[in-house]
């Protein structure tokens, strides 16, 4: 198991306590210097908050544990491709690196639907795409799966 596996490992045990809250299943980590900063999960329901996403949260506990917006030199790993809003809020915290689980064609905004990430921005951010992407997915069909049963 590679380092990226390793911390969206930890993201997809994070999307597992989202199903625990009935919430869709998304989990996300930040790490800096090999080291966890933040973890959370997706909480829209539970704090009736459309910002609410995995990674909005990681980001915030990020920030305020590191003391800082700027979060250079931190990878956040995500079992889901970030939509547009939590895009925009890696590359406004200046993350240097993305890595995703599961492609999002409906709503990915680093690669699939738009791609935010190509360098015209202040701030371009690596990306990995489809690490773990079988168990990632799988986590949010077999939830939306169940919800229709």
């Amino acid at each position: 198991m590679n380092e990226h596996e390793k911390y969206l490992n930890v993201a997809i045990s994070m999307a597992k306590k989202a199903i625990s809250k009935d919430e869709v299943p998304v989990g996300a980590v930040i790490v800096k210097n090999g080291k966890i900063v933040s973890k959370a999960f997706n909480e829209r329901e539970t704090k009736h908050n459309p910002l609410a996403h995995a990674e909005i949260i990681a980001i915030y506990k990020a920030a305020k544990k590191l003391k800082s917006w700027r979060l250079v030199g931190c990878t956040i790993y995500v079992t889901l491709e970030p939509c547009p809003m939590c895009a925009g809020a890696i590359i406004n915290a200046r993350i240097d690196e993305v890595v995703f689980g599961a492609y999002d064609e409906k709503a990915g905004a680093f690669g699939s639907l738009y791609n935010l990430g190509e360098g015209k921005l202040n701030h371009t951010p690596r990306v990995a795409g489809g690490v773990c992407k079988t168990k990632c997915a799988n986590l949010l069909k077999n939830y939306f799966r169940e919800k229709r049963t």
